[in-house]
């Protein structure tokens, strides 16, 4: 795959750890559970980096007439090419994970970045991005204010805009994102040895990580394709919300989007990520904050024998709802309907790792 070939070129590339937590499947009667564990990406904390490189790599590739074929890390670093960068300034709206990635990338090629990020965002995640080199502000707004902020920039300012999410009229960019994040999904079907799991839970905020999921599956497995099921915060469940009206088209939700699942805080869905989820989804979850807050316990106090991850509030929500399916009678028609039984092979995906480390520990320590 041309997208794991680049991610490979790079020095730091690792595989990221698929862990399988054998006690944690006991005890919820299924056969297996598996988490792809993106905590350890690039020493990033997060899954973010594989979509922003992809991107930014394809930007450079197309100012410079080179063939998508021939991109690798060793294109970063050539001396005509990062002069020509030297110029260049990336932009992006964030809640921290691909603000940082993509202040990573900037920092790599020797261009400039610039990051918006909205109101309520965690010093750490703006200190992050900071050390990369970018130029952060936060804004009196929410997610999507951010958004539209970043592109009105960039067209004023000819600057490049990396947004992991797609409009009418803005979506090359977003689909190299998209397929960037294949990369993780190659991955963890390798470590289990091509055998599909049953049962794929992704969560969501614009939708490009769920849609690269989905869209992988649909093309190596076709009709014979595990299960896959769309997890976002009940405050900004845009999808759900979307499906729900039953109309076949994406509905943007308006609020203050207020979620402890900072990652997945967003309105307005991804037009690309839509086209494919809506199609070929087979559920939608909208979860109250105590689900991700029951994840991140569940997988930072593993069951004896188990192994220990390290999961974000963006990241362990599929964990918890996975455990309120199977654990909570109240659901079973939810269970039933997923065909979620004791042959059930579940892969999950814990998307960050303690990207604010003060919430996570008071998270972890049952402080919050």
């Amino acid at each position: 795959m041309s997208v794991r070939k680049f991610h490979r070129s790079f020095p730091q590339y690792q595989p990221t750890p698929l862990v399988q937590l054998t006690n944690l499947a006991r005890s919820m009667r299924v056969s297996g559970v598996y988490v792809k564990d993106e905590s350890q990406r690039f020493g990033l904390k997060a899954f973010k980096v594989l979509g922003a490189t992809y991107a930014v790599a394809h930007v450079i590739a197309e100012r410079t007439g080179m063939h998508e074929d021939s991109i690798t890390f060793g294109l970063f670093e050539s001396g005509s090419i990062r002069h020509e960068l030297s110029r260049i300034t990336l932009v992006t709206a964030t809640d921290g994970n691909h603000g940082r990635a993509v202040a990573w990338a900037a920092q790599i090629v020797g261009c400039r970045a610039v990051v918006y990020m909205p109101r309520g965002s965690a010093l750490s995640r703006i200190e992050a991005i900071r050390e990369r080199g970018a130029a952060v502000h936060v804004l009196d707004g929410n997610y999507d204010d951010a958004v539209h902020l970043a592109a009105e920039r960039a067209r004023e300012h000819n600057w490049i805009l990396v947004q992991d999410t797609a409009w009418e009229g803005y979506e090359d960019i977003p689909k190299r994102i998209i397929q960037g994040y294949l990369t993780i999904m190659d991955e963890a079907l390798e470590q289990l040895d091509q055998e599909a799991p049953s049962h794929v839970f992704v969560q969501c905020g614009v939708g490009s990580l769920a849609a690269a999921m989905q869209a992988y599956l649909v093309e190596l497995f076709g009709v014979n394709r595990p299960k896959f099921i769309v997890v976002e915060p009940l405050s900004a469940a845009c999808f759900y919300e979307s499906v729900a009206a039953n109309d076949g088209q994406p509905h943007k939700v308006s609020g203050d989007l207020s979620t402890i699942m900072a990652g997945l805080a967003c309105g307005e869905p991804n037009i690309m990520a839509w086209r494919i989820l809506h199609t070929y989804a087979d559920g939608f979850i909208a979860c109250d904050d105590s689900v991700t807050l029951s994840g991140m316990r569940i997988l930072g106090n593993p069951l004896p024998g188990d192994e220990l991850i390290v999961s974000g509030e963006s990241g362990a929500v599929t964990a918890g709802l996975l455990a309120e399916i199977l654990g909570n009678s109240t659901y079973s028609d939810i269970k039933d309907s997923l065909e979620l039984n004791r042959a059930s092979r579940v892969l999950l995906i814990s998307t960050e790792g303690d990207t604010d480390p003060d919430m996570y520990t008071r998270v972890i320590s049952k402080n919050t």
